[in-house]
């Protein structure tokens, strides 16, 4: 088929790589606000394992092309399918965009929004299109840090579809990816949006009464990871996102909860529920801090803190909504000196942060970040730091403090280690 993409979204790019990869004609048109100049350098997309690879590929077998911002496509025939994968906050412009590409597209052509949008959107997009053409909603269930394995080997494709002929062009199009079993489920558009959104505010109400349960145990010293196993060997719970933590974040998790929040608001059903689940998270990226300030008392100024992890998940370089930023702010208020290590992320970090007086980044060693601090504190769980050389990291840190923010130690392997062990709600035992 011949497929134009248009945005600068991680499914986007995903999108790309994969349809030219089993043999489509793709032309990629990324936003004019991130175009393929500043895509092809920025950390999150050169991090992401094999999808690179797959572009260049694409793009030396002349399956693949992509256009400058000023670039209009140089098709000869009609594209069959339009691909939409844009942000949120450029919503407004879908359907100029979606006007403007109407004249390079056949009169049977559909349209794959696979943006998370407002519930109806798509069906305001088809008006767009011209006569005889469709649009349904492909809702983005990619995870940052294996996109390309996510799409290639999807567990379920969600689509949105109100038209038989429009489902018959979408299994078309991802046929390729569809071979092991079948994983298309169909529903119409509206419930397919309202779906992405309601998916994610489930995850994260897990998430932050997870966290509520954590702080519980700390207060009552219980050890949350009893209580985890617990509730998870119930079947009707089970053991998926109740690790408690220090915060989650995300482009795609963070804006979908304030999505779906917008969404209920404007239906005239207020969600304290969300509300909640929303004020526990920020709650939570303070809790590493509130560990530092009572271990010492409230005397932090002139400290050191080591940090390992800035990007809200291993695996990728994003840092939007990441708990770290919450954290940084709190510590530099204390007058609070940070070593930081992260091994994607430093980049992102300094681009949004610039340069600070108390913040030194390091990306090789992560040993180089705890050399004199008085404490560790873990926020992203990356592999690299599951395993550490403890009797270095003991003979590094002066205040011999590590802040658990993913529970990922064993507390009493550490305590045996020499070393004082907080995490949420885990302590070692006295």
């Amino acid at each position: 088929m011949r497929v134009v993409i248009i945005g600068s979204e991680l499914a986007a790019a995903t999108a790309a790589a994969a349809l030219a990869w089993v043999g489509h004609e793709v032309t990629w048109r990324p936003h004019a606000s991130l175009d393929w100049a500043r895509l092809a350098t920025s950390a999150w997309l050169t991090s992401e394992p094999q999808l690179t690879a797959h572009l260049q590929e694409g793009r030396d077998q002349d399956r693949l092309t992509i256009l400058d911002a000023d670039q209009t496509p140089d098709q000869a025939a009609a594209f069959d399918v339009v691909w939409l994968s844009l942000s949120p906050e450029q919503r407004d412009e879908a359907g100029e965009l979606i006007a403007e590409h109407s004249r390079w597209l056949s009169d049977t052509a559909v349209l794959v929004n696979n943006s998370t949008f407002p519930v109806g959107e798509t069906e305001a997009l088809e008006s767009r299109l011209g006569a005889g053409r469709s649009a349904v909603t492909l809702v983005d269930l990619l995870e940052e840090g294996r996109a390309w394995d996510t799409f290639t080997r999807p567990s379920r494709w969600l689509l949105g579809c109100d038209d038989d002929h429009a489902e018959q062009r979408v299994r078309e199009l991802l046929r390729a990816f569809n071979r092991r079993r079948e994983v298309f489920q169909r529903m119409p558009r509206r419930a397919a949006e309202l779906s992405k959104l309601a998916i994610n505010g489930m995850l994260a109400t897990r998430i932050s009464y997870m966290n509520e349960i954590a702080g519980l145990a700390d207060t009552l010293g219980v050890d949350v990871e009893y209580v985890r196993q617990g509730m998870g060997a119930d079947t009707r719970i089970g053991y998926e996102y109740l690790y408690p933590g220090c915060g989650f974040g995300g482009p795609s998790f963070s804006r979908d909860l304030m999505r779906l929040a917008d969404v209920q608001s404007a239906s005239g059903r207020h969600s304290a529920l969300l509300d909640q689940v929303l004020d526990i998270n920020e709650h939570k990226k303070e809790t590493l801090f509130r560990k530092l300030w009572a271990h010492y008392h409230g005397c932090l100024e002139g400290r050191t803190v080591a940090i390992w992890g800035a990007a809200f998940k291993p695996g990728t370089a994003r840092i939007d909504h990441a708990p770290v930023l919450t954290l940084l702010r709190a510590l530099w208020a204390q007058g609070v000196h940070v070593r930081l290590h992260d091994p994607a992320a430093v980049s992102a970090l300094q681009e949004r942060l610039g340069a600070h007086p108390l913040l030194h980044c390091f990306d090789a060693d992560p040993f180089e970040a705890t050399e004199g601090a008085d404490a560790l504190m873990l926020v992203t769980e990356w592999k690299a730091y599951w395993n550490p050389d403890w009797q270095r990291l003991a003979s590094q840190l002066d205040g011999r403090l590590l802040l658990d923010g993913r529970n990922i130690y064993d507390p009493d392997y550490v305590a045996a280690m020499g070393l004082h062990y907080r995490g949420i709600g885990r302590r070692a035992d006295p």
